[in-house]
């Protein structure tokens, strides 16, 4: 197993698959979640180092709800939030997180964001 694991958490399969496939081929460990799990059950079971949390995860679930929970059972795990609107990052409730990266086929900051915060954490 990877000392550098991530979990990704978003309701688009295409997308956990595009980034479990992009951080894979920078040498993480990726695991993946749609959100309907609870989040602190699937933080405890993978142990990542860093959380890619999407902001909205359906009709009648928030990341940003997520992202309390995490900072309420895991206050230093780093999460990054990760959305194709910008505006959330005027939501209080996203004060929290330790980055914002918005949606792109580009994931180049997504990855230089991953790096920061693992660089951060260990």
């Amino acid at each position: 197993m990877s000392a550098k694991k991530i979990l990704v958490v978003d309701d688009e399969k295409h997308i956990r698959m595009l980034y479990q496939e992009e951080l894979e081929s920078e040498g993480y460990t990726v695991a993946v979640s749609d959100g309907r799990e609870p989040i602190l059950d699937v933080v405890a079971r993978e142990k990542p180092l860093v959380v890619v949390l999407d902001i909205k995860l359906g009709p009648d679930l928030s990341g940003l709800d997520l992202l309390q929970e995490i900072r309420r059972g895991e206050p230093t795990l780093p999460v990054i939030l990760s959305t194709a609107y910008d505006s959330f990052q005027h939501d209080l409730k996203s004060v929290v997180a330790d980055y914002y990266v918005v949606k792109s086929v580009d994931l180049t900051e997504l990855k230089a964001k991953v790096a920061l915060a693992i660089e951060k954490r260990t």
